[in-house]
């Protein structure tokens, strides 16, 4: 199989191999245009006080919720005015989830990287149509998969013309209603070719934990995040809110954004010790 390349090159980014950490960070779904550029304008002054290369990103449909019942989104269209708003107003590159073949063109014309959800990377078709698209692409490795298997999606997606691809680990099932991390697949993945980033948050969830919504453990977030930034993980992904307990999808998991900043530069003095014994 050829490797596809790292660093991985978007917009005035570079990923990978030597670069600065990369962070995708934002709320879980957009839920107002006022509250999506609060988080977004917060985020971009972390972004110009620190040495990390931040993506912003939020949900503009939370596909796979778990009750019928539950908040999706603003939905694709008013989704993406919203996420054209935020680069307009940042200038932070932006990103959010595609779950139909369909949506994969629109969604390229304003976001800078695609992302194809766990439950939905082993969709060749949805693969092909965001490789289609000419952008790079951030592949959340199921919760179902070995981190060795990640090679097909890899293979899928150079085989249709993408190099610029992202691998995400977000924690595997143990039994029912809980993810474990193996660390390991976070070097496993990196063997692949591409770079890795370790989705801090969504590793926390407890599935089904709340009864008809999806339960989790904010207070791991930043030991996984830790243990990933000391194994040299390329980048991590944060999900954050103002306020996460009032927040209508994954409020558990979620990081309070007035903590976010000290979080970072905890994790950055981390990664300057991995870089310096590199």
């Amino acid at each position: 199989m050829e490797k596809p390349d790292n660093p991985v090159a978007f917009g005035r980014y570079r990923v990978g191999r030597g670069c600065p950490l990369l962070v995708i960070a934002g709320p879980c779904v957009i839920e107002t245009e006022q509250l999506t550029l609060q988080i977004a304008t917060r985020l971009k002054q972390l972004a110009d006080e620190l040495p990390i290369q931040l993506v912003f990103k939020a949900s503009f449909d939370k596909a796979n919720r778990t009750s019928a019942d539950s908040f999706r989104g603003l939905g694709l269209e008013a989704g993406l005015q919203v996420l054209a708003r935020v680069h307009e107003a940042t200038g932070l590159p932006v990103t959010t989830d595609i779950h139909e073949s369909c949506q994969a063109a629109p969604v390229a014309e304003v976001c800078d990287l695609l992302q194809i959800p766990a439950f939905l990377a082993r969709q060749t078709d949805l693969l092909l149509a965001a490789a289609a698209t000419g952008r790079p692409i951030n592949v959340k490795k199921p919760q179902f998969a070995a981190p060795w298997d990640m090679r097909h999606v890899v293979s899928k997606l150079n085989g249709a013309g993408c190099e610029h691809l992202l691998l995400c680990e977000r924690g595997t099932f143990f039994g029912y209603g809980r993810l474990v991390n193996d660390m390991r697949a976070i070097p496993q993945m990196q063997s692949l070719g591409p770079p890795v980033i370790f989705d801090a948050t969504h590793s926390v969830q407890e599935p089904g934990g709340l009864g008809s919504a999806t339960g989790g453990n904010r207070a791991m977030v930043e030991p996984l995040a830790r243990a990933a930034t000391a194994l040299g993980v390329d980048g991590l992904f944060f999900e954050t809110h103002p306020d996460p307990d009032k927040s209508p999808s994954d409020g558990p998991n979620m990081v309070p954004l007035d903590q976010f900043g000290a979080l970072l530069r905890r994790l950055l003095e981390i990664r300057g010790v991995v870089e310096r014994l590199s």
